[in-house]
């Protein structure tokens, strides 16, 4: 699972501040982060391509480009912006335009888009002032579309990993990642995104889309993917090496590899035409 979901509590001024904290530290290792996350179900970026007037995308909280290389790949022209400094210069190395900013705060200074897209991010953010923000920067009849990949082991990998976090990490939410399907935790996140959106003029009811795929991954895979996940990227060094070993040798259980099963959970509404 890429991202662990935030917790389902109402967003206090303190959780909102530690949210921040987490969607910074990222960029803290870019190269990783670019190298191990997976990309998202090429049916969605199709659908997408398919539902707006235009091929203009912007995309919110880009990271390193993973999401905006894919609509590249189909003759889009895409503007990122990310919060992280870091991630946005790999961004760039790797080709795509970037803006650093918070998205809320982000000035698009009279441009528009056909297209506003943000894969793994929108929990991050404030989620009535950043429908807001992207209804401003769509055209009419475009699309906002905001998605994430939920992952889910068999259960015999998931309890082998609940394991090794309950014992390495008793009080995390990590350790209780496991305790329901990865789909039912970012239903969570797809409703606070949809309310967002009801409340936002300009923006019509929003949908939900979901696509299913698989990814096998084998031990070293997983191994370097894992210091991305918001739970990992400030645990102290010693706590992650223990965290890696005992994921690592639970892997080897299983016979050196796994298949994760995603549902990529999807929201997405379109510009009301005001012309």
């Amino acid at each position: 699972m890429p991202t662990l979901p935030p917790e389902r509590a109402p967003r206090s001024e303190h959780a909102s501040h530690e949210n921040r904290r987490v969607a910074e530290s990222f960029g803290s290792d870019a190269e990783r982060y670019d190298r191990a996350r997976p990309s998202y179900p090429q049916a969605l970026v199709d659908r997408i391509v398919a539902t707006v007037p235009g091929r203009d995308v912007l995309d919110v909280g880009c990271g390193t480009g993973i999401v905006a290389r894919q609509f590249d790949a189909t003759g889009c022209r895409v503007l990122g912006v990310d919060v992280d400094a870091r991630m946005a210069d790999l961004a760039r190395r790797r080709g795509l335009d970037v803006e650093v900013a918070a998205f809320e705060a982000w000035d698009p200074a009279g441009r528009t888009f056909d297209a506003v897209v943000s894969g793994q991010t929108w929990h991050w953010l404030d989620p009535v002032a950043a429908a807001a923000k992207a209804a401003q920067a769509l055209r009419p009849r475009g699309l906002l579309a905001v998605f994430w990949n939920a992952g889910q082991p068999s259960r015999e990998v998931a309890e082998a990993f609940a394991e090794v976090y309950g014992r390495a990490m008793p009080d995390s939410l990590a350790a209780r990642q496991w305790s329901v399907p990865a789909v039912d935790g970012y239903a969570a996140l797809c409703a606070k995104a949809a309310d967002g959106i009801r409340q936002t003029d300009g923006l019509a009811d929003p949908e939900e889309w979901r696509f299913d795929w698989e990814r096998t991954y084998t031990r070293d895979e997983w191994l370097d993917q894992l210091p991305t996940q918001g739970a990992f990227t400030r645990l102290p060094q010693a706590k992650l090496e223990e965290v890696l070993a005992g994921i690592g040798a639970a892997i080897d259980a299983a016979g050196g590899s796994f298949t994760m099963h995603y549902a990529t959970k999807t929201v997405a509404a379109t510009r009301t035409d005001t012309t």
